[in-house]
């Protein structure tokens, strides 16, 4: 419940953190960016969302954030732990290749299937996936996992990064401190989250169609 009220009312988490915590707030904005993309187990923590909100609140000259920093800091969460997710899947998915044991839980067909399908849509999947909650969290373990070149995923992955962050600390800089926007900025969260959600369930609906 702590959680889902710090989604929905992030952009007064964000002005007490920054009350609070100062300059240290953007190691802490830092490592949630990171946390989400990094670690495949915490897809739920707010990605969109929360660049918005803290780029809103950057415009706001009292609030003592730099939008550039942000921008940056964002960037390069979301390009490292990317990179270590990735590290992630190659590493488990070869260790578990290796296990006899392990072995009999790995289904070889689908795995070389996911090989065959980075090696061809990799990099468009990699960017695709970063506008998404909970996909761009497993798709850079996935790209792992599937052996796509890591040089090659390292490309995909700066642009992906730089493109979504960029896109929401554009927008939550440029709109985010409309009275509008500002008095319902739940609903604006809200929204953020379920349009990013689309193409997921989008998706998900053509494969059963299909199947």
């Amino acid at each position: 419940m702590q959680l889902i009220d710090f989604i929905l009312h992030i952009d007064k988490h964000l002005t007490g953190m920054v009350g609070s915590f100062g300059i240290w707030t953007y190691v802490i904005l830092f490592l949630i960016i990171f946390i989400e993309t990094g670690l495949v187990i915490f897809p739920f923590l707010p990605g969109d969302s929360l660049i918005f909100a803290a780029a809103a609140l950057s415009a706001n000259a009292n609030a003592k954030l730099n939008v550039w920093l942000l921008l940056t800091i964002f960037i390069l969460a979301a390009v490292i732990g990317d990179s270590v997710n990735y590290e992630l899947g190659e590493h488990l998915s070869n260790y578990a290749t290796k296990q006899s044991f392990l072995k009999k839980f790995i289904n070889q067909d689908q795995l070389y299937d996911a090989h065959v399908f980075f090696e061809k849509h990799g990099g468009i999947t990699v960017v695709i996936g970063r506008f998404i909650p909970f996909i761009r969290t497993f798709v850079p373990f996935v790209a792992g996992s599937g052996s796509m070149h890591y040089k090659r995923f390292l490309i995909y992955n700066i642009l992906g990064a730089t493109l979504w962050v960029a896109l929401f600390t554009t927008t939550g800089y440029l709109f985010g401190n409309i009275p509008a926007v500002q008095k319902h900025f739940s609903l604006i969260v809200i929204g953020i989250i379920i349009v990013s959600a689309i193409p997921a369930i989008v998706g998900l609906v053509k494969g059963r169609n299909k199947k």
